[in-house]
């Protein structure tokens, strides 16, 4: 699968407010286009997102046909404690790409 991209504040203050900001590059293959040779493209497309801030999912998406290719995601949550955000990307075979991004909160 393809390459993620994460966005997140490296510090904040306790009770701020932060946005955070992901793009994956993906295909998104419906399954109903058709190559060169006339032969149906299989689809493959990303089924689910998932963000965890220490362990806690704090943000889900389910993706459908209608999400263009490299989807880009932009979501807020409050920066409660120092820690890891651990992002999960799932795509129709089940395969996965996982991103980390730290945040230091004071």
């Amino acid at each position: 699968m393809a390459a993620a991209q994460v966005r997140v504040p490296s510090s904040a203050k306790k009770g701020e407010v932060i946005e955070i900001k992901t793009r994956i590059a993906h295909d998104m293959e419906t399954g109903m286009r058709k190559d060169s040779a006339g032969k149906t493209i299989p689809r493959l497309m990303l089924k689910s997102f998932v963000c965890k801030y220490n362990g806690t999912p704090v943000f889900e998406a389910d993706f459908d046909t209608s999400v263009s290719a490299n989807p880009i995601l932009s979501f807020f949550t409050v920066a409660t404690e120092s820690g890891k955000l651990e992002f999960i990307w799932t795509d129709d075979n089940n395969v996965a790409v996982k991103e980390e991004a730290s945040i230091t909160v004071a």
